[in-house]
C-alpha cells in the first residue's frame, strides 16, 4: 500500500499537480468518509477499500489501479478531472 501510495503522490509532484494527502491509518473521520465515498461498484467484497483512493474533492477518480492505467494510457488529467496544462500533448483518436 506505501508503495502505490508513494508512486501516485510522486507523480503528482513530479507534475505540479496540487493535492491533499489524507490520513485514514489514525484519523477515523477520513477512513470513514472515503469509505463513503468509494462508489459500491469499486468496493472490494469485504466492503473495505484500501488506500489509495483517489478523488477531486468530492468526485471519485479511482484506485490505484485506475490511476496507474490513466498514467499509461496518457489520459491522467481527464481522470483526474483536471485540464492539461498549456504545451501537454493529449492523445486523440481518429
Amino acid at each position: 500500500i506505501k508503495k502505490k501510495q508513494q508512486e501516485v503522490v510522486g507523480f503528482l509532484e513530479a507534475n505540479k499537480i496540487d493535492f491533499q494527502q489524507m490520513d485514514i491509518a489514525g484519523d477515523e473521520d477520513n477512513r470513514k468518509w472515503m469509505r463513503e465515498n468509494v462508489p459500491g461498484e469499486k468496493k472490494p467484497q469485504n466492503g473495505i477499500p484500501l488506500p489509495p483512493q483517489i478523488f477531486n474533492e468530492e468526485r471519485y477518480c479511482g484506485d490505484f489501479e485506475s490511476f496507474f492505467s490513466a498514467k499509461e494510457e496518457n489520459i491522467i488529467y481527464s481522470f483526474l478531472g483536471l485540464a492539461p496544462p498549456p504545451g501537454t500533448k493529449v492523445c486523440t483518436a481518429v
